[in-house]
C-alpha cells in the first residue's frame, strides 16, 4: 500500500515569527487519519523569521531530530549544550527522562528553514543525549527504536531502489526538488508511506534531497 501526503494537505501553525506545516497531527492541529506513521510521530516543516524562536520548553521520552535546510538555528539545553545548527547540519536529541531546550534564529535578516522530526523510542526514561553533525553526501542515523533514518541526495535523472524487508514500512519525505514514484510525482514537502511493498524505486526529476525512514 502506498499512501501519499501532499504538502498542500498538511495542517499548519502560523504566528508572526513562525510558519509551520505539520505532516501529522501536532499541537492544535488534529487529524485522526494522520496521527503518525509507525514510530514516526511528528514531521514539521518549520520556517522561523529573523530573531524568532521557541523559548525554553520541556520534552521527555522522544527522539528529536532537527535538520536545517537553510539559515541557522541556535540551540541551548539543560544538558549544557549550546550550538548553532547550520544549513546541512543534523541534530539528534534523546529527550529520555527529561530535558528542556530552546531554539532561536540568531540572524537579524535571514529566516531559517528546518525539519523537526519526533520518533517514539522503545524505552522510557532513557539517559538524555545530544549529538550534531554536518551531512556530507548521504547519511544514516540510528535512534532508540527499531528504525533507521537516512538523508539521500540525488542529481537530476538519478534513480535509487530500496528494498523493504518483509514486515517493515517506509516513509519518504521530499525536502527539496521532485521525484517520480511509479506514476506519481512527489514535490517538495510531499510525503509518502509505503507498506507491503518489497521495493521502492525513485527517480529524481531535479536536484532532490530525500528523507527516508525504515520502520518496523
Amino acid at each position: 500500500m502506498i499512501r501519499i501526503r501532499h504538502a498542500a494537505e498538511r495542517g499548519g501553525t502560523r504566528l508572526d515569527w513562525l510558519d509551520s506545516r505539520h505532516t501529522f497531527s501536532f499541537g492544535g492541529y488534529v487529524d485522526p487519519g494522520w496521527m503518525g506513521f509507525r514510530g514516526l510521530r511528528v514531521l514539521n516543516d518549520d520556517r522561523v523569521a529573523p530573531g524568532g524562536g521557541f523559548p525554553t520548553h520541556p520534552h521527555r521520552d522522544m527522539e528529536i531530530l532537527t535538520y536545517v535546510l537553510s539559515g541557522a538555528l541556535e540551540h541551548a539545553d539543560s544538558m549544557g549544550n549550546r550550538s548553532v545548527i547550520r544549513a546541512g547540519d543534523l541534530q539528534r536529541m534523546t529527550a529520555g527522562s527529561g530535558v528542556t531546550h530552546s531554539e532561536f534564529n540568531p540572524s537579524a535578516t535571514e529566516p531559517v528553514h528546518f525539519l523537526q522530526i519526533w520518533i517514539v523510542p522503545e524505552e522510557r526514561g532513557l539517559q538524555p543525549r545530544y549529538e550534531q553533525a554536518a551531512v556530507r553526501g548521504s547519511v544514516d542515523l540510528r535512534v532508540h527504536r527499531d528504525a533507521r533514518f537516512s538523508i539521500t541526495r540525488l542529481a537530476a535523472g538519478e534513480e535509487i531502489e530500496r528494498e523493504i524487508a518483509a514486515g517493515r514500512h517506509a516513509w519518504i519525505h521530499v525536502a527539496r526538488g521532485s521525484v517520480r514514484l511509479g506514476e506519481e510525482t512527489l514535490s517538495e514537502g510531499d510525503g509518502v508511506g509505503v507498506s507491503g511493498e518489497p521495493t521502492i524505486r525513485l527517480r529524481s526529476e531535479s536536484g532532490t534531497e530525500l528523507l527516508l525512514f525504515d520502520l518496523a
